[in-house]
């Protein structure tokens, strides 16, 4: 039967491996690092992969194919269940919650000052916002740092200032695609009730865009967080 169905442009693909987890119908794999269907009995033609898909490379076609099979995707999901299974064919990008042992285990050699090692604060994985799913459990109830990459190099004690009991986004407004930034955030607001929402961006104007991306995925989404913006100095 000719019915709508999802279409990816290998040409395109960079293998980020996003509409792997958006696709719930688990329709879509990374396939000798590129996406691909594969079977058409896996698609539903709704496209929930099409806003994740930071290169165009997915598109909804109608043409000759196989009938949506919802037993043969129960099935799958069944089997997905009992092993585990990352949510593309890159590890990197499994979304993990990371358990912080307490201050008091920190260890501090007073003898010598340049030993000392500060604890991490970051409580979860990936932190690169174009790679953090926003179904992930740790986004809910959370309180969101988006930050522009430069600020953890320029601000010495970004850790506890900054990361501390916070879930990270990390992104660059002036390189990367800002309007992708914007949905994705947009996304993130809508599925999950954000306790908070701080900001921090270079002084440098161009850091201005993700104060924007931030702002305008509050009002698409109707939704008004208590707003924190903090400007790191150079």
């Amino acid at each position: 039967m000719i019915r709508k169905i999802v279409n990816i442009n290998k040409e395109k693909c960079n293998g980020c491996g996003l509409c792997v987890n958006a696709c719930h119908e688990g329709a879509i794999e990374l396939v000798k690092g590129k996406a691909e269907l594969i079977s058409d009995e896996y698609c539903d033609g709704l496209g929930d992969c099409l806003p994740e898909c930071p290169t165009g490379a997915i598109s909804i076609i109608e043409r000759e194919s196989k009938d949506y099979d919802e037993e043969l995707v129960a099935k799958k999901a069944k089997k997905k269940e009992k092993k585990e299974v990352m949510p593309c064919g890159c590890p990197g990008t499994a979304a993990r919650k990371i358990e912080r042992a307490s201050d008091k285990n920190v260890h501090i050699d007073k003898k010598n000052s340049e030993n000392f090692s500060a604890a991490s604060e970051l409580t979860q994985w990936p932190v690169q916002l174009r790679l953090i799913n926003t179904n992930a459990p740790y986004l809910r109830n959370a309180k969101l740092l988006v930050a522009a990459d430069c600020t953890a190099y320029a601000c010495g004690d970004f850790h506890k200032k900054f990361i501390k009991d916070h879930i990270t986004a990390i992104g660059c407004p002036k390189l990367d695609d800002i309007k992708y930034y914007e949905d994705k955030l947009t996304e993130i607001i809508e599925k999950n009730d954000l306790k908070s929402i701080t900001v921090v961006r270079m002084e440098v104007p161009c850091c201005l865009g993700i104060v924007n991306a931030v702002k305008n995925a509050m009002l698409r989404a109707k939704t008004i967080i208590p707003y924190e913006e903090v400007i790191i100095s150079i």
